[in-house]
């Protein structure tokens, strides 16, 4: 492939999504060092992780969301417009995505090369008729691998450990530092939120991890929490008896300096989770309706606490249940991987 190519890729979210295609970007820009590649992406929480990022030479951002709540606006007809022309001009565009949007995406940059996934492995399978080439994938592994097999077929290696390539800056890191400083120089970070309810554990069984990281290991925990989620973050604070429990509000950045730094990250299958996992920090995942082989931590040594009783677990994916089972999982359970994580974190200090 010519050096001077101009790659588009698109990946328009969520923040998990985006973490998960960063390993075939770093792929990319090692193969091509030359080439130009641009991202496009929904704008918000993902856009934001996205910028300023050392293997991106632009980045654009739609909101497609908006658009749809005014299609036949002035403004919106001007944005899309102005989205259109700068979508145009590449001569590869990779779809990550899997959905009938990013597959126009993809479409409307008239790109002579769109190239996406065989339609068994699409989201939306209609997609694939907006692609020139559809590349068959094994749908059942983690999300980055099946990402990866997607630029195999650019005839790019895929071999060697994943990296995750974004833009911190110094004012980013020196927050990470400060707020380990703080705290004594151990900190665990405690993430309750997950997007859909199904994915959430008990406030009161997070608080009961911290108050122990702190009796067993004198660990003061932070709770992070996202857009709509201070509450429940709050619940968590408020459960605890320890006093070694705090509300930490940061940038997506921002988290993920200071989860480079911090001892343990504990929660659910949600953005912070991946993002922490891209950090290195180690990692016990509470799953349930999303599948830990396909969307959990990659590193040999973080755990995953879930349930294999039930039969309603396979092929999930409900974002409403009338029961939950799944996440009616006992602290002590909980407790078990976290310490399991940290013994074999210690293994490596």
């Amino acid at each position: 492939m010519k050096s001077t190519m101009r790659i588009l890729i698109v990946k328009l979210g969520a923040i998990g999504d985006v973490v998960h295609t960063l390993p075939a970007l770093a792929a990319m820009r090692r193969a091509w060092p030359e080439a130009h590649l641009t991202w496009v992406v929904e704008r918000g929480g993902a856009a934001k992780l996205l910028r300023d990022n050392p293997c991106l030479d632009e980045l654009i951002e739609v909101d497609t969301r908006g658009w749809r709540k005014n299609l036949l606006g002035g403004e919106t007809r001007t944005a899309i417009k102005t989205a259109v022309a700068k979508l145009r001009g590449f001569d590869v565009a990779v779809d990550f995505q899997g959905l009938l949007k990013s597959g126009m995406m993809m479409w409307l940059s008239r790109a002579p090369r769109r190239i996406g996934f065989a339609k068994e492995a699409l989201r939306e399978p209609a997609s694939a008729y907006l692609m020139t080439e559809r590349v068959k994938v094994d749908d059942h592994d983690h999300i980055i691998k099946k990402n990866l097999q997607l630029i195999a077929h650019l005839g790019i290696s895929i071999e060697g450990a994943y990296e995750f390539p974004l833009g911190i800056s110094f004012t980013e890191q020196q927050f990470a530092e400060q707020q380990i400083d703080q705290r004594g120089g151990n900190v665990a970070i405690i993430n309750p939120g997950g997007g859909w309810p199904t994915k959430l554990w008990n406030a009161q069984g997070f608080a009961a991890i911290a108050d122990r990281l702190w009796d067993n290991y004198g660990w003061r925990s932070v709770v992070t929490y996202g857009p709509g989620e201070e509450a429940l973050a709050q619940s968590v604070v408020a459960h605890s008896r320890s006093g070694a429990v705090e509300l930490l509000n940061s940038t997506l950045k921002q988290f993920f300096a200071l989860a480079q730094r911090a001892r343990l990250f504990l929660g659910g299958d949600t953005g912070p989770l991946h993002l922490a996992a891209a950090a290195g920090t180690p990692i016990v995942g509470i799953y349930g309706p999303t599948p830990a082989r396909r969307n959990g931590p990659f590193a040999p040594a973080d755990v995953i606490v879930e349930r294999f009783d039930l039969d309603c677990r396979v092929g999930c994916f409900r974002r409403s249940c009338s029961h939950t089972s799944c996440m009616n999982i006992p602290v002590e359970a909980v407790w078990q991987q976290v310490q399991k994580r940290i013994s074999a974190t210690n293994l490596y200090e």
